[in-house]
């Protein structure tokens, strides 16, 4: 491995940041999921940024983005692709869709019906399409980046545990603070700011760094560490559903990633700690009670034994 990534994914930070102001945080988490081979999920309220960053990460990596509009009507062969008739060939002919693109924007996620989020959940899991009998893979890097509004419930349809289950992360962009938000009034380009972009690095560098961040070092002290965070999600009295299997591989995939952008070749656990949240709350389902999901990771990482 490369002693120092940093400078790499430092530019990326900084390309990004140019167009979402005050935001490092959660740049730092969606870089370290694209790194880790994830796809993520933004819960946030409208205008604050979801778009942007999504556009602004497709640019700054040189990889090919895709918007896709998620309503009530859209099908999944307007996801997919879809296979037409050619009279020259006499054959049917694979059309690819939207979501053969590096960077796929899932915008309103849950506008759309279940049967048409489900038409995701192949391409997210297994990077590939299936259609007439025949499988078509998706390019790479490829990223899933899906946006909802957790306080819009009219005219949506709730991700079921299955779908959720495939992000790596849940994250939330917030309000920009003041002088972020004076700054935003003064240049009012957002968007078409991020279009505007440079590339800080190319797809090719992904890889690379996607590989790298597969090989960081994880003791097998974190390995147990990693299980009695989950385990913990099982067994809390508060806590009707714990995260699953895949959530643990996705906890440590999301740490060494963490620990490699940080420019080490070995997990520490304030890398499990930092990503734990993100990670392991969507995956929870509570019972009634006055903590969120955030809340009760938190508790349960206070209380988990670090080891030495």
């Amino acid at each position: 491995m490369r002693a120092n990534p940093n400078r790499e994914l430092e530019s990326i930070e900084e390309s990004v940041g140019r167009v979402l102001k005050g935001k490092r945080e959660a740049i730092r988490l969606a870089l370290a999921c694209l790194l880790a081979k994830g796809h993520l999920l933004i819960e946030d309220v409208p205008g604050v940024g979801k778009t942007t960053l999504s556009l602004a990460l497709a640019r700054s990596i040189n990889c090919s983005f895709q918007r896709i509009q998620f309503t009530s009507d859209l099908l999944p062969s307007d996801i997919t692709g879809v296979s037409i008739y050619n009279p020259e060939t006499r054959a049917f002919e694979f059309r690819p869709g939207p979501v053969f693109a590096n960077i796929v924007l899932a915008d309103e996620i849950n506008r759309a019906s279940p049967k048409t989020q489900s038409a995701l959940l192949e391409a997210m899991g297994e990077r590939q399409v299936s259609s007439d009998g025949k499988t078509f893979t998706l390019p790479e890097p490829f990223m899933v980046i899906a946006t909802q509004n957790p306080i819009e419930y009219h005219g949506t349809f709730p991700l079921p545990e299955s779908q959720m289950d495939r992000f790596l992360m849940r994250i939330s962009l917030g309000y920009p603070g003041p002088e972020e938000e004076k700054e935003a009034l003064r240049e009012l380009n957002g968007v078409g700011a991020a279009r505007g972009l440079g590339h800080a690095v190319d797809a090719a560098a992904i890889l690379r760094m996607q590989k790298e961040a597969a090989s960081v070092k994880v003791d097998g002290s974190l390995l147990d560490y990693v299980l009695a965070i989950v385990q913990a999600t099982r067994d809390h009295p508060g806590i009707l559903l714990g995260a699953s299997t895949r959530g643990a591989q996705f906890l440590l995939r999301a740490a060494m990633a963490r620990a490699y952008s940080e420019g080490r070749d070995f997990t520490a656990p304030d890398d499990i700690k930092k990503v734990a949240g993100p990670v392991l709350s969507h995956r929870i389902i509570q019972k009634t009670g006055p903590s969120s999901p955030p809340d009760v990771v938190s508790e349960i990482l206070e209380r988990t034994p670090v080891p030495l």
